[in-house]
């Protein structure tokens, strides 16, 4: 699923505006069978929305400093979940230029990609398939070549190819 969501859109309507980008870089966790997962060592009150249905957003806080979220794609109860590591954005630049107080390099990391949408923990658990916050398939790659890493930012499962990119 990793690779699958990229292309595809997150629109966000949050303090009546809204913002979408394409969704351009991912990372798979794996759940208990993943060390690098949050759930790795089972279910937590930090960890729950990971656990729901496929299409449920998991918000956490990386480093008590910058919001970063995950889709669950595993069914309800297997808590395996795509990080949201990157888009481009579509429509809404000049709030998300506000929201992030520049206008260049608005959403190329996780953390830049929650403030530019507005995301925060406030949106754990939210279901992905209605607003605030709506999952759009979209087309793929494109025709873009699609890069495959080793995750980044873990030390934990760090050697896993599990990181998609979209070239270009």
């Amino acid at each position: 699923m990793a690779e699958r969501l990229l292309g595809w859109t997150l629109e966000s309507t949050v303090d009546g505006e809204t913002v979408t980008v394409t969704i351009t870089e991912t990372e798979a966790y794996a759940g208990d069978l993943d060390p690098a997962s949050h759930a790795f060592r089972g279910r937590t009150a930090r960890n729950r929305s990971m656990y729901g249905p496929p299409g449920t957003l998991y918000v956490y806080r990386s480093y008590g400093i910058h919001w970063c979220m995950n889709v669950v794609v595993g069914h309800e109860g297997l808590p395996h979940a795509v990080l949201l590591r990157g888009g481009e954005p579509t429509s809404g630049e000049v709030v998300m230029a506000q929201r992030r107080g520049r206008d260049r390099n608005l959403v190329d990391g996780p953390g830049k990609l929650c403030q530019a949408l507005g995301v925060s923990g406030v949106h754990d658990g939210v279901d992905l398939r209605r607003p605030p916050l709506c999952l759009l398939p979209g087309p793929g790659s494109g025709g873009r070549r699609i890069i495959r890493a080793p995750r980044v930012g873990i030390t934990k499962g760090a050697d896993m190819p599990w990181r998609f990119i979209l070239s270009g």
